[in-house]
């Protein structure tokens, strides 16, 4: 599993990073100054920045052995046949998701985060690529990656597993009980999907999905009742 010499710094830039995304940084603060659509946008680049660009560059200008570090907290392929199989395999059950949370009002009412951007095709191709590129991506990358697979080594597995659900489960406080209820049960599955495919790949692949399914459901939703 990954080691890097910087891991000591990085811990504690994450809980920075993480507070600043909380609160000076937070979609809500953002949208006071803006509107709702270039906000979330904007919050999605400082998620990206925060919690995998300035790590990535901080850990290639220090560290000799930066690139086996990212390798080993899953910036790589991995077992790809295993990770496109359960890739594949969640596609059915992300269309199933989006139809169990269209049955909660809060659901649908929290999602998409910006709700401008059903308003056309464009816009929600914007949004959409922006969520999985500079949302999902670093969040795989901070949880399964930088707080997952250095813990496996020092802690075990299921101490790993358990503290990276832990951290992602409570940064959804203020999300709809149902996605609360949602984030325990795939932070423990898809840790365990990262580890035995070793990479982190995947689960940004799979987490992606269900939430853009989600979104694209909302939208479509939101569409039939504005006819």
């Amino acid at each position: 599993m990954g080691t890097s010499a910087e891991l000591p710094l990085l811990y504690p830039y994450l809980a920075l990073a993480f507070t600043l995304l909380a609160t000076v940084f937070s979609r809500r603060r953002l949208a006071a100054r803006s509107d709702e659509f270039k906000a979330t946008l904007l919050y999605f680049a400082f998620f990206f920045l925060l919690l995998f660009a300035l790590p990535v560059i901080v850990l290639l200008l220090t560290d000799r052995n930066s690139l086996d570090f990212l390798g080993g907290v899953g910036l790589r392929v991995g077992n790809w046949r295993l990770g496109l199989g359960l890739a594949a395999a969640a596609v059915p059950l992300a269309l199933a998701g989006a139809l169990v949370s269209g049955r909660d009002p809060l659901m649908r009412d929290f999602y998409p985060f910006s709700k401008a951007a059903c308003l056309s095709p464009k816009r929600l191709a914007l949004y959409e690529t922006s969520y999985f590129f500079l949302y999902y991506w670093p969040w795989e990358f901070a949880f399964r990656g930088l707080l997952f697979f250095p813990l496996v080594g020092a802690l075990g597995l299921v101490p790993a597993l358990a503290v990276q659900t832990l951290l992602s489960s409570l940064y959804h406080i203020g999300h709809p009980d149902m996605e609360i209820a949602a984030a325990l049960a795939a932070g423990f599955l898809f840790g365990l999907i990262a580890y035995f495919t070793r990479s982190i790949l995947y689960t940004a692949a799979i987490h992606a999905l269900f939430g853009l399914t989600i979104d694209v459901a909302f939208c479509h939703r939101y569409h039939g009742r504005k006819s």
